[in-house]
């Protein structure tokens, strides 16, 4: 019998794993009765259910108001358990997998049976991910110690909206439709605050779907085989990507003049107008990445009605940011 699991942890448990470990025994139980636990990931934090319970994942898409046919991502704990879900693996995904797992990078893959149309939106693929947070870890293997194959997370958001990188985000977007045997954990900050990047693996070379916090330049430079892009014939459904997403409830504007009254999010070098709220001044792409879903919420906590965002250029880490920035500014 599992111990009664505390719904809101402290926040004084962000940097203390040791703290969090009969939390973290808690949750990986609620994932095996069928609740939904929402933890950090190095990227942004995920709400989980038991990958294999149909009726959980149902209640997860709900909570988010999430389509049916958007897959989600299915995190497991090691690159040994892709098997499980995953067939006619290439190589060079093998080689990816181990080079750059945990971390925030996600394969897309051929499906097994395991892996039913409730998580992939219908598709014949998967996505698989082993995040490198202590908790999300401690979690999963936890979790597979109970039998559990895999823990189906998208971000703990409503869909569409921003992404969630502290646990006090993710109660303030879904608590109110969590019930009281849910869990939220809480890990602090997220390292890196842009989602993983996706790489699709169903064709002979790999190809980029989503841009993140892993490069072009660093997959290429470790497996020596070109990106290029797929038969456009097939399409693989992905998480985010929509024209319009990442999106807070401010309209968000990019490389304009900003006005009185609007919120800026700028490297640090760029000057803040009179009047202006500045809700980010990052000294690096890196922190622009942590920075920036949480400067969406900052603003919308202060009824600000337009977000300014100057772009980072550049590649890698910076398009990135860019992709985010762009499907923000459609909605």
């Amino acid at each position: 019998m599992r111990t009664k699991p505390i719904k809101w942890q402290n926040e004084g448990m962000a940097s203390n794993f040791e703290s969090a470990s009969n939390s973290v025994i808690s949750a990986a139980a609620a994932l095996k009765d069928g609740y939904l636990v929402a933890f950090p990931t190095e990227t942004v934090y995920g709400l989980g259910a038991d990958a294999e319970n149909r009726q959980a994942v149902n209640r997860l898409y709900a909570v988010k108001n999430r389509p049916a046919n958007h897959p989600v991502i299915v995190h497991i704990s090691s690159a040994f358990q892709v098997d499980i879900w995953a067939s006619s693996v290439p190589e060079y995904a093998y080689q990816l997998s181990q080079h750059f797992w945990p971390g925030p990078m996600t394969l897309i893959l051929k499906r097994t049976e395991v892996a039913k149309d409730f998580l992939t939106g219908g598709q014949k693929y998967v996505g698989l991910r082993v995040p490198s947070h202590p908790i999300a870890l401690a979690l999963l293997n936890e979790f597979e110690s109970l039998g559990g194959k895999g823990v189906a997370a998208p971000s703990a958001n409503k869909f569409g909206a921003v992404s969630p990188t502290t646990a006090i985000s993710v109660r303030e977007e879904i608590g109110n439709d969590l019930n009281p045997l849910d869990l939220i954990l809480d890990g602090g900050n997220c390292l890196h605050g842009v989602e993983s990047t996706i790489i699709d693996c169903t064709t002979a070379n790999p190809n980029i779907l989503r841009p993140g916090v892993i490069t072009s330049n660093m997959i290429q430079d470790f497996i020596n085989k070109p990106l290029i892009g797929r038969n456009e014939k097939l399409k693989v459904k992905i998480p985010g990507a929509l024209k319009s997403h990442y999106a807070p409830k401010a309209r968000v504007v990019l490389d304009s003049i900003a006005e009185p009254t609007d919120g800026l999010i700028a490297l640090f070098d760029i000057p803040t107008p009179a009047g202006v709220h500045r809700l980010s001044a990052p000294r690096s792409v890196e922190e622009f990445a942590r920075e920036l879903y949480e400067s969406f919420r900052e603003a919308d906590r202060k009824g600000i009605s337009r977000i300014i965002v100057y772009q980072p250029q550049g590649n890698g880490l910076a398009e990135a940011i860019r992709d985010r920035l762009g499907k923000a500014a459609s909605c």
